[in-house]
């Protein structure tokens, strides 16, 4: 049986052996793009046709930047004999799977949002005004097409957590298997049986990076904005920003770390006799 106690004491150990290695992989890959993406929309001018091209520009730069970290540290985390400049080449050899699974899961998680959301049009609710957060002349959604949306709202989280526990292993299913689309059917595979413990690890690692990310995030912003006065509101609210992101990129960091080494206690279960 894999226990997730073992799981973390080997977590731990990479982290206490390897920090060296992780953290500049970690701030050239989750952190600095971040902080260059929140500073583009703080500071520049909405609206405008540029502002849309740059801002999805730098999402996706973003993104393929935070995957290649995760891959890189699953990397180090996995194998104690890679070094940092193998880990960033397999890193770099395994990227485009990863986005292209990542895109994948995404439209097909779109895909199913859509449903409720037709619903609610149909029953004349405005959603284009509810996301803006106008609320003017807006007209409430039927008692029926509100029930549904609740309902499907509560499925929807409900499956999402378990999707999400299933395909927990899969970065490290696609560095290290060095397969594609038939990494999600294998992160299926080695999952089975350990759905629930997942589960709650998911539940409790979210619940302490949340509280954590908000007591950064607001402690940075009040102190700011009372240094700052009224006109530095915007970059109050930039720099409690970058506390924010730090504490979620040492939450990824750990998270990564710990998946890898998830990875390899399941691996060891599979090729027990």
């Amino acid at each position: 049986m894999v226990k997730m106690g073992t799981v973390w004491d080997r977590t731990v150990e990479v982290l206490n052996g390897r920090t060296g290695m992780i953290a500049p992989i970690a701030l050239v890959g989750m952190l600095l793009p971040s902080v260059v993406r929140d500073g583009f929309v703080a500071y520049a001018t909405p609206g405008t046709i540029s502002f849309a091209l740059v801002g999805v520009i730098l999402a996706i730069g973003t993104l393929a930047a935070l995957l290649w970290a995760q891959l890189a540290i699953v990397a180090i985390a996995t194998d104690p004999a890679t070094d940092a400049a193998s880990a960033r080449r397999q890193a770099g050899a395994r990227l485009l799977p990863a986005l292209g699974v990542t895109a994948l899961l995404t439209v097909l998680a779109l895909l199913l949002a859509v449903p409720p959301v037709i619903v609610l049009i149909q029953s004349g609710f405005d959603v284009s005004a509810a996301a803006s957060g106008s609320s003017v002349q807006m007209t409430p959604p039927s008692a029926g097409a509100a029930g549904f949306t609740g309902l499907y709202a509560l499925a929807y989280l409900v499956a999402a957590l378990w999707i999400g526990a299933r395909l927990v292993l899969l970065n490290p299913v696609i560095l290290n298997e060095r397969r594609g689309i038939g990494a999600i059917r294998r992160s299926v595979q080695l999952t089975r049986g350990l759905t629930w413990r997942i589960i709650g690890v998911l539940i409790l690692f979210a619940i302490v990076m949340l509280v954590s990310t908000w007591a950064a995030q607001s402690v940075t912003g009040v102190i700011f904005r009372l240094a700052l006065g009224a006109d530095g509101i915007v970059t109050a609210t930039f720099v409690s920003g970058i506390a924010a992101t730090i504490v979620t990129t040492a939450f990824t960091v750990l998270a990564a770390v710990f998946t890898a080494q998830l990875y390899v206690a399941v691996r060891e279960k599979h090729a027990a006799p």
